[in-house]
């Protein structure tokens, strides 16, 4: 690989002048530059050249970035540096990284990005919310958002590289709340009812016997009927969470969890996803707890009905380990005269959506599991002890969560555990 750059004493100068012109955010990027024009890349270094590329990788070399430090007859060296970093190896293997993006079930509406970003398919809600979280105090806990961006003639939301300080991570995707479906989508349901085929086949694959006679002489169901059904026969009514889907590691990768709902089932579920690693599962917990104080001082959050959103967990070998918020393609905001608790049961026209009540169960959930490792230190053993002591504790009030279907009622008390303030936002390791 070789790469003609002038190095000549000229633009030795022009570098220190870039330098000492450009804004402290920017200097790495020069600094890279002149690394890249003075040294050259013949081919003759492998290391030295891979050294690089990773360092290209980390850093923003769009037009308008480039146009704001480089001068213009440099603009043209440094199209041909970011064309030769975008098709090296490096960031084809990046490329290659994205499994589990797949885990929640949409196939096609993630692609890798460029330098550190994945792009989603773009819709007017989720740009809406991720603008506005970008300056809410949930801001710690959600992907950090790009902009929009076309690529192929298609609209992309452009998010941050949740993976990128991970070494070969485990990954989990739990979607939270009592329901999925927004209450418009009933309403326009009534309106012009669409029968479904495919979610029919989705129906029997899991139980044969669910659909009524009517709907199976159809072959097909509505997509509110399929999905007030789902949340029955998973845990999503009855603990206002549930897996969507695990990558391990090793490769292993499963969605196969739409019918586990017992409480013992998802304690088994977390346990071999954390590989029974007392110090992991302790990490996770204070995030969990640092994410329900947050989002219950936030504005964003009082002023949203948040359907159909996610929480990502992420592991690995070396002890890292994070949770964040993500999916806000359903998440509306309120009428001005509302606002929601997020654990008071759902009836048409309240648009509370049990995201709170869910993860009041997901902490305790993750609290009550028993270590199967002796991987973790002592102080790690004996905080998600205290941890799941103080989450047992109940307070004085208890939520009825209440959801309904076509053919059921399902209605569950628990105990709300009191909540712990956290101040811990970073990846934790």
């Amino acid at each position: 690989m070789s790469l003609e750059i002038d190095s000549s004493e000229g633009n030795t100068t022009t570098t220190k002048n870039m330098k000492e012109n450009a804004p402290t955010s920017v200097l790495s990027t020069v600094e890279l530059a002149a690394k890249l024009s003075n040294n050259g890349l013949d081919g003759q270094d492998s290391d030295s050249d891979d050294s690089l590329l990773e360092e290209c990788s980390r850093i923003c070399m769009c037009e308008k970035c480039m146009e704001k430090i480089l001068p213009k007859g440099r603009i043209s060296s440094w199209r041909k540096i970011r064309n030769m970093v975008h098709w090296s190896p490096f960031v084809q293997s990046f490329r290659k990284r994205y499994p589990w993006v797949q885990l929640a079930g949409h196939q096609g509406s993630f692609q890798a990005g460029d330098f550190g970003t994945i792009l989603k398919k773009h819709t007017v809600k989720e740009e809406k919310a991720l603008t506005k979280l970008m300056t809410d105090i949930l801001r710690p806990y959600i992907p950090e958002y790009k902009g929009v961006v076309e690529r192929n003639s298609e609209k992309h939301v452009q998010m941050q590289d949740l993976l990128g300080d991970f070494d070969n991570p485990s990954v989990m995707d739990c979607k939270i709340g009592t329901r999925t479906y927004l209450e418009e989508e009933l309403k326009k349901a009534r309106e012009k009812p669409k029968l479904r085929k495919d979610m029919y086949q989705k129906m029997i694959e899991i139980d044969p016997k669910e659909p009524t006679p009517e709907e199976h002489a159809l072959g097909a169901i509505t997509k509110p009927r399929y999905m007030q059904w789902r949340e029955h026969v998973s845990s999503s009514a009855t603990m206002g969470f549930r897996i969507e889907g695990i990558k391990k590691g090793d490769g292993h990768s499963s969605r196969d969890y739409k019918t586990v709902r017992d409480r013992e089932q998802i304690k088994d579920c977390f346990n071999m996803f954390s590989d029974g690693d007392a110090g992991i599962q302790a990490k996770y917990i204070r995030r969990l707890k640092a994410i329900r104080a947050t989002l219950e001082s936030s504005e964003f959050f009082l002023k949203h009905e948040v359907i159909g959103s996610s929480l990502l967990f992420v592991h690995d070998k070396n002890g890292k380990a994070s949770i964040w918020m993500i999916d806000f393609g359903k998440t509306t905001p309120l009428a001005e005269d509302l606002t929601n608790d997020h654990r008071t049961p759902w009836v048409e026209g309240n648009h509370e959506d049990g995201y709170l009540f869910g993860l009041d169960c997901l902490i305790d959930t993750w609290s009550e599991l028993k270590p199967q490792s002796v991987s973790s230190s002592p102080s790690e053993t004996n905080l998600i002890s205290t941890d799941a002591t103080s989450s047992s504790v109940p307070s004085s009030s208890s939520t009825t969560a209440t959801t309904s279907s076509p053919n059921s009622v399902v209605t569950t008390t628990t105990a709300q555990s009191s909540t712990t303030k956290s101040n811990s936002t970073e990846v934790l390791s």
